[in-house]
């Protein structure tokens, strides 16, 4: 896979940190990565973004790329329309994932919010990037209560565009799970009917570097380059 889309079902629940460890994993067995942010909202002109952010986590030797940017925390449709700066649209955000992916071994390509987010008045999405660069989508996922069927939507939505859900990591793990989290660990991969690739735990964004690229393998599954084991985790959360 030379390009991955990363989409959440939803927004806040650790998307760039999910895509941060998959950049540090790549890095690790050498391969080179870039990470593009197509919009990124809610962040002043200057200050430190999402595309920052990742490469703290996953090093200097990723590079990053954000193609535009809306003070207001909202969907970049809307931000676009309110700052009366230009939408950005699929197939600026499919050129540039391309761009990106002549010179680097994977391009990970990382969404606002979930995946029907407004990029444009027309209506343009994520998807519609991710179909225009026949891209597999890995989907970001609340670990608790209502994430089941958020996922479950994503995915469906995904295949009724062919596009290829590639699995679901669950963003922010909590190191105390309730009852709903430690259920969803099976529950999740059978409602969204991809396998469960990875779970970030809860706080591994304020980690230093380092820390955080020596770490991060472990919390991604063998398909992503990392070791992490749904079954071991399932034992020792207690979940059959």
């Amino acid at each position: 896979m030379t390009v991955v889309v990363v989409t959440g079902t939803g927004t806040e629940i650790g998307k760039t940190v999910t895509t941060a460890a998959l950049a540090a994993v790549a890095v690790a067995e050498g391969r080179s990565v870039a990470v593009l942010k197509p919009a990124q909202t809610g962040v002043a002109a200057g200050a430190d973004g999402d595309v920052a952010e990742v490469l703290r986590l996953a090093g200097p030797a990723v590079t990053g790329a954000e193609l535009a940017r809306y003070p207001e925390p909202l969907a970049p449709a809307t931000a676009a329309a309110r700052a009366g700066l230009p939408a950005l649209r699929p197939a600026e955000i499919a050129e540039a994932a391309e761009k990106l992916a002549a010179s680097h071994d994977l391009v990970l390509v990382e969404g606002a919010g979930g995946l029907l987010v407004r990029f444009d008045a027309e209506g343009g999405t994520l998807a519609d990037a991710a179909s225009l660069l026949d891209a597999p989508v890995l989907v970001v996922a609340a670990a608790g209560l209502g994430t089941l069927n958020a996922t479950a939507l994503t995915t469906e939505a995904l295949r009724s565009r062919s596009l290829t859900p590639l699995g679901v990591v669950v963003g922010s793990l909590p190191a105390l799970p309730d009852l709903a989290v430690r259920c969803n660990l099976t529950d999740l991969p059978e409602v969204a009917g991809v396998p469960l690739l990875g779970a970030v735990p809860e706080g591994a964004g304020a980690l230093e570097g380092p820390d955080f690229r020596a770490r991060a393998g472990s919390w991604l599954a063998e398909p992503l380059g990392g070791s992490w084991d749904v079954e071991a985790a399932r034992s020792r959360f207690g979940v059959m």
